[in-house]
């Protein structure tokens, strides 16, 4: 099978179903987004180990049926569904599960931090800005198109689980969180010269 298939020189791409769309589309443009978070994610898993190495795996499988799901215009066609994985609330709820068991290990939030960190750490904030943004790009197709609930429950709560999973690699390196201090220059202490 050839990588190349010359069918979106035109910029149109083919949705699953067959139906043809812009490239532009805001469907292509939310799974997209997805699709490069689930990219950025096994960059992630690259520099992470352990227990959370296996969580981003299972992630990163979640994100290709969302990714699925919204490459299909019509998801609720008999002859389609039968062929797609459906995002369920068990994927948020595992998701939940994950989040309170990495928060047993982190000191309570006081507050903002600066997203940073070890080198895990800031990934995993980047990644949870990435996540942000296909939520948003979801959002925006499901105000014109079916979508279903449980993929925006699973971006939204994901993103959750990103910000702590990079607080609780941080953690796990030594590395301290810095806190956001409204008013103070280039992260510096308040009252600092």
């Amino acid at each position: 099978m050839r990588i190349y298939t010359r069918t979106g020189d035109r910029g149109q791409t083919g949705l699953f179903g067959g139906e043809r769309v812009s490239k532009a589309d805001p469907r292509v443009e939310a799974y997209g987004t997805v699709d490069e978070l689930n990219s950025l994610l096994g960059l992630v898993r690259a520099k992470v180990g352990g227990e959370l190495q296996e969580m981003l795996a299972q992630v990163q499988g979640t994100l290709f049926q969302v990714g699925a799901e919204l490459a299909t215009a019509r998801a609720d066609d008999p002859r389609l569904a039968a062929h797609l994985p459906r995002v369920a609330a068990a994927h948020v709820e595992a998701l939940e599960a994950w989040i309170d068991r990495l928060q047993q290990d982190l000191p309570p939030l006081g507050g903002f931090v600066l997203p940073g960190g070890g080198e895990g750490g800031a990934l995993l904030h980047v990644a949870r800005a990435v996540c942000r943004r296909a939520e948003r790009r979801v959002v925006a197709l499901a105000e014109r198109s079916p979508v279903n609930p449980e993929i925006l429950r699973y971006l939204n709560r994901l993103g959750d689980f990103l910000f702590v999973a990079a607080r609780w690699v941080n953690g796990r390196a030594g590395t301290p969180e810095l806190p956001w201090r409204a008013g103070a220059a280039g992260g510096e202490e308040e009252g600092a010269p």
